[in-house]
């Protein structure tokens, strides 16, 4: 996912919001959200949805990427170059049960 630069966002002109968010939230939480919305110099509008934007990248990022040391970086390419092992009697009941039931042009 693309998040454009200050830069970039200054110089073009931005896409028209049309779409809308709606949540019910206490008072309270309400309150709390505000109070960050002013420490950081935005409106309560603004701020929700700059926040709830780098929430919604981070999780995909996080949900979507796979990351791994050195050791699990290696042990995978090896499994991946690896010739493969021979069939499991689950393994061979499985493909004799998917050809009794699928049937495929392929």
């Amino acid at each position: 996912m693309h998040i454009p630069s200050m830069t970039a966002t200054l110089t073009q002109s931005r896409p028209q919001k049309r779409e809308r968010l709606v949540a019910r939230i206490t008072s309270d939480d309400k309150a709390v959200i505000a109070h960050a919305a002013i420490l950081a110099g935005q409106s309560l509008g603004s701020f929700m949805v700059s926040e709830a934007l780098k929430a919604a990248v981070q999780t995909i990022e996080t949900r979507e990427r796979i990351v791994l040391n050195a050791a699990e970086s290696r042990r995978f390419v090896e499994a991946l170059l690896a010739p493969p092992g021979p069939p499991t009697a689950r393994m061979k009941r499985s493909l004799k049960l998917y050809r009794q039931t699928v049937i495929s042009d392929v």
